[in-house]
């Protein structure tokens, strides 16, 4: 196939109340609130990005925004754990910050040595870490956040996905140019690119769970970084022949994307880091307004007073 993927670009997950979304990724967590625009699928939910202090690819969480839809359930054929990477000298800034500010955590714990990890989760129960680690380098934090930069969330360092069978997802991840690393237990670790951000995937192996349920608090997909649109279309070809289903290549205004879901059910997808989010606004003014394509301009009044007031988190 191609030489691999850059990692991860990024995570789409589903959330209830967007106000609450705001305020617990951008008012806690300090990731800045690049976008707000709508899911062009369902423009009558909002779609957020959160990001570093220009939403680089490797450090995008984004969420579908639907306040009356049910929960779902975890299991495997999912991406079930999110993890961040943060300075090697954040451990004790972060437990302090979840003591007082009431959010229930656990850890740090070690794991594979050299990594402490602080395991929460979102108001929506979506499952996410905080991992102290020196391996991502030229991170560039919302310096103008709530966070000390010091201590400052770096981007992804990896996401974790629960199989009942690790093999085949192992296969496709060594076909985007993952190679596994370590193993202890259940489980499998595959990494990309050297000390990148996003270049961890964990792949847990859980035969006898049951399988999850997509909804809210849930991850909805994982994004693949590839550099243009000539080597996605390199990529849409070779996973076509290597017998997956491959959706068209889709405008997502920020990046180009093709669909496909790995042999365990996760759904992938593998996105263009051009043309990025100062195409419609400035860098200095990302995620200050609610931003549509061209093709849904026709209806912003329409699709504005459908969706629910927000504040916007200061830029």
């Amino acid at each position: 196939m191609s030489n691999g993927v850059l990692g991860i670009h990024h995570v789409t997950a589903i959330a209830g109340s967007p106000q609450r979304n705001i305020d617990f990724y951008s008012g806690l967590l300090g990731l800045r609130l690049v976008k707000v625009t709508v899911n062009f699928d369902d423009p009558s939910a909002y779609h957020l990005y959160y990001g570093d202090e220009s939403g680089h690819p490797g450090a995008i969480l984004t969420f579908f925004t639907w306040p009356t839809a049910p929960h779902g359930i975890l299991g495997t054929g999912q991406l079930t754990v999110t993890s961040f990477a943060i300075p090697l000298n954040g451990i004790q800034f972060w437990t302090e910050l979840f003591k007082s500010r009431r959010v229930e955590y656990s850890g740090p714990e070690d794991r594979f040595e050299e990594e402490k990890v602080i395991s929460f989760s979102d108001p929506d129960g979506l499952q996410l870490e905080l991992v102290a680690t020196d391996r991502i380098k030229n991170a560039k934090a919302w310096k103008r956040g709530p966070i000390p930069e010091e201590y400052a969330i770096q981007g992804f360092l990896g996401v974790t996905l629960s199989e009942q069978s690790h093999a085949g997802t192992g296969e496709l991840l060594a076909q985007l140019g993952f190679h596994q690393e370590l193993h202890h237990e259940n489980r499998y670790r595959f990494e990309i690119g050297g000390n990148g951000v996003g270049g961890v995937v964990d792949v847990l192996h859980l035969p006898t769970t049951q399988r999850g349920q997509v909804a809210v608090g849930t991850v909805h997909h994982v994004a693949w970084r590839t550099p243009d649109d000539e080597e996605q279309k390199n990529w849409r070809i070779n996973l076509l022949e290597a017998g997956l289903k491959v959706t068209p290549i889709m405008d997502r205004r920020y990046f180009h994307s093709i669909y496909f879901r790995e042999p365990g059910g996760v759904l992938f997808e593998i996105a263009t880091d051009p043309p990025g989010f100062a195409v419609d606004e400035s860098p200095e003014r990302l995620g200050s307004e609610l931003k549509l394509p061209p093709w849904l301009e026709s209806s912003r009044k329409e699709i504005a007073q459908a969706l629910p007031l927000i504040q916007l988190p200061r830029q």
